[in-house]
């Protein structure tokens, strides 16, 4: 099984008042990482310490989300945190044709050259967009072939683009680059609230089990929830640790 950490941008709204106490919350539902995507005022180190302390590591970040003008801040935040995987990713605008998706595939392989040196491995992290079609084949097929080296966080949601995919055989296509994937779940119904893992359309237990031995941890993601967050959180953990899907502390 592989280990389960939370994608903090989750709880972006109650982090806004109290990080620490959400810190401790997810600590206590039995998360074994977090992924910050946003700091809320602490010191990348302090960060480091109250994460530790709470049982719990930092799986992976989204803070800074890495681009080719913050390489540097980016090393240096990294080194801070104490971690080696990082996300980076783009808007629909740089794979909306062909020109636009090897332009980006330029950028993203010279920025992965210079994190890599710094012992940082970035994966890129996707939306539904790259999961459309151009000339009868996907976005993301195209991108991935131009920039053989990068590594991807592949959320396995938006790769099913609202059903017209396959995650399943996409997370299975590219598990030897995937050391991070996203899972969340949902109506697969565009512009709908997403539900708690487990109790979507997503066949989760075939995600899951479509990783390879590259894949280092498992993210929980909610954008967003027609539910209380908090109990989505939770729900989503006991889903996947009670079906012996993913690895927790509790």
């Amino acid at each position: 099984m592989k280990p389960i950490s939370l994608q903090l941008y989750t709880l972006r709204e109650e982090a806004k008042t109290d990080f620490i106490n959400v810190l401790k919350r997810v600590a206590a539902i039995g998360y074994k990482g977090v992924e910050p995507a946003g700091l809320h005022g602490i010191e990348p180190k302090e960060f480091k310490r109250i994460v530790e302390n709470l049982g719990m590591a930092i799986s992976s970040t989204h803070s800074p989300w890495a681009r080719a003008d913050n390489l540097p801040e980016t090393i240096d935040m990294l080194g801070e945190l104490g971690v080696t995987l990082v996300a980076a990713g783009y808007s629909g605008n740089e794979f909306k044709d062909i020109d636009a998706i090897k332009a980006t595939a330029e950028i993203v392989t010279k920025m992965d050259q210079t994190l890599s040196a710094a012992g940082i491995t970035m994966t890129i992290h996707n939306h539904w967009w790259e999961f459309e079609k151009l000339d009868g084949r996907l976005k993301f097929e195209i991108f991935a072939e131009l920039a053989p080296n990068v590594r991807f966080e592949m959320d396995t949601y938006w790769a099913s683009n609202f059903g017209a995919n396959d995650p399943v055989k996409l997370v299975r296509k590219y598990a030897d680059r995937c050391p991070l994937l996203h899972i969340k779940d949902g109506p697969l119904v565009k512009d709908q609230p997403l539900l708690a893992v487990g109790s979507g359309k997503m066949d989760i237990p075939a995600v899951v089990n479509a990783a390879g031995k590259a894949t280092k941890w498992l993210v929980v993601e909610q954008d967003n929830s027609a539910t209380n967050m908090f109990k989505c959180v939770e729900s989503s953990y006991k889903y996947l640790t009670g079906n012996g899907l993913a690895e927790g502390n509790r």
